[in-house]
């Protein structure tokens, strides 16, 4: 069975991590998409809401889970017995990073692979901290995110 991991913080989830993933779910036989805990950030969204609203917008996938994961990543894949870890590349700036996070994991454990996925064209411009800022400024998402995170947006900005 080939497996995916799909790391990231996905605060907020949107359509362009689910374009990704439903790219990724027909090149693998299932995909983890894995929310990283990372205490040197400070989320709109507590992990537990990540997992739920995530878990809700893929919920038609059959062969997609979701789970929190600390730790190194190229263990979690061990662990996991995943083939690849799947990464979106929207622009050219993204490249660098994820060139070296992939060097770096496959000297850590050259087990995997990494896939590096491109979404459609009209989410290249898109990212959860764009996102977060139109929202927080009043904007409207709803072509951004999944409309039940558009709605938990709206939800957590009037609070």
């Amino acid at each position: 069975m080939k497996i995916a991991i799909y790391p990231g913080s996905f605060d907020p989830f949107t359509n362009g991590h689910l374009d990704i993933i439903q790219r990724a779910i027909k090149l693998f036989d299932k995909v983890i998409i894995t929310i990283a805990r990372n205490s040197s950030k400070n989320p709109m969204f507590d992990e537990n809401e990540r997992l739920s609203l995530i878990k809700a917008s893929v919920k038609g996938h059959r062969n997609v889970e979701v789970e929190l994961f600390d730790g190194l990543l190229v263990e979690y894949a061990r662990e996991k017995k995943a083939t690849a870890i799947v990464r979106g590349l929207r622009a050219i700036s993204d490249f660098e990073y994820e060139l070296q996070m992939a060097l770096m994991n496959r000297k850590l454990n050259g087990q995997f692979e990494t896939v590096f996925l491109m979404p459609n064209e009209k989410y290249t411009y898109l990212n959860s901290s764009i996102v977060r800022e139109i929202a927080r400024l009043g904007g409207d998402v709803s072509d951004f995110v999944p409309p039940l995170v558009n709605k938990a947006l709206r939800k957590k900005l009037k609070d």
